[in-house]
């Protein structure tokens, strides 16, 4: 990813943070691996993730969308 703005989720009003929850988990692509997984609990995972700062929301200003992603 080129650069990018990180955006602290608690800035993010409850229901915008749900929405980009959900909307992330339900991207083409999103895999989780061998086992099907619930919406709920993508969603469940990932706020687990950006909760305890394993993950980041990030906003590209040069493409105009935004993502999640790993930290180290």
């Amino acid at each position: 990813m080129n650069d990018y703005v990180e955006i602290p989720w608690q800035k993010l009003s409850p229901d915008a943070f749900q929405g980009m929850l959900e909307e992330l988990a339900t991207r083409d692509g999103t895999d989780y691996g061998e086992r099907e997984v619930s919406l709920e609990e993508k969603i469940s995972q990932l706020r687990k993730a950006l909760e305890t700062k394993r993950a980041a929301i990030v906003f590209s200003p040069d493409t105009e969308s935004w993502s999640v992603i790993a930290k180290d």
